[in-house]
């Protein structure tokens, strides 16, 4: 009788729930979030296919180590130390996107709904939007390509150093003439902060998410680049066939027509920190260019 109750008691130890604190509840909520975070931006890079390698690595040790395979399981020590650096080596540019997006993530707004405070000013007057707006239509009806980006709170100042110097107040007219063919400040985007053009001739990270459209030129790829990457948005023109497309959060909606445009840039002036507008993202007339084919 007495076995059996042993027996019935080690059998209860070993069912039982360990306690669980709200400390504990709390830590496997932040490491989830962290996890889901991590998974969702891997998913859209060359880093993914990696993560799956290593997923089809992590099965076989998993068998070598059923059935006793030691030098499988010896092999596997030794490279492990080794693997790990060279995982942060090779993928350092994703790591670094990952950390400068979760960086920019308002929690305390996303989670408790806090209203947003308006600070009473405009990072752009209404001129500068409606210069912006005029020039980039008339550029598209010419075909003339043109790629620029609008300064949001993260400052650009490793890009605006990859171009040239300008430091102009902004009017249509001399948007048209940095983007006219054949002229110097023509390649390259040239960046927008408050109603300033800071730089000319940009050079801009290329997006390698690889759900977008294989057609993607060069001017719409780096378009997504700094969009991954920032704050900001940016307005393409195309080259080929004059169509106007914009580039936030790391989509590009395109067929953007005049309103639309205006629409954005006036959302876009108003220095509120809302992350509801993510949810409540302005709808464009134009839609995602993730499966449309387009032209650089």
């Amino acid at each position: 009788m007495g076995n059996l109750e042993n027996l019935i008691m080690r059998v209860g130890n070993l069912l039982a729930l360990p306690k669980v604190t709200v400390t504990d509840v709390i830590e496997i909520l932040i490491i989830s979030f962290l996890l889901y975070q991590v998974l969702l931006f891997v998913k859209k890079t060359r880093a993914w296919n990696l993560l799956k390698g290593i997923g089809v690595v992590v099965v076989f040790i998993s068998i070598a180590a059923l059935f006793k395979m030691e030098t499988i399981l010896w092999l596997g020590e030794k490279t492990l130390n080794v693997g790990i650096i060279a995982i942060v080596v090779v993928f350092q540019p994703e790591l670094r996107q990952a950390l400068e997006r979760l960086g920019r993530k308002n929690f305390i707004t996303s989670i408790f709904n806090i209203d947003t405070i308006k600070l009473g000013e405009k990072r752009f007057s209404d001129k500068t939007k409606n210069e912006i707006a005029k020039a980039v239509f008339e550029m598209a009806k010419v075909k003339t390509g043109a790629l620029i980006v609008v300064e949001k709170d993260t400052q650009l100042d490793e890009f605006v150093r990859t171009g040239i110097e300008i430091d102009s107040a902004i009017s249509s007219q001399l948007l048209l003439n940095i983007f006219e063919h054949n002229t110097p400040l023509h390649d390259g985007a040239i960046i927008v902060r408050e109603d300033r053009i800071v730089s000319a001739t940009c050079y801009l990270p290329l997006s390698d998410n690889l759900e977008i459209s294989k057609s993607l030129g060069t001017r719409h790829r780096a378009a997504l680049g700094v969009s991954e990457v920032s704050d900001s948005i940016t307005i393409v023109v195309s080259e080929e066939t004059g169509m106007v497309s914009i580039a936030e959060d790391g989509i590009l909606y395109g067929k953007i027509d005049m309103e639309s445009l205006k629409a954005k840039l006036s959302s876009f002036q108003s220095r509120v920190v809302d992350e509801n507008r993510r949810k409540k993202r302005m709808i464009l007339k134009g839609r995602s260019w993730n499966a449309e084919k387009t032209d650089k």
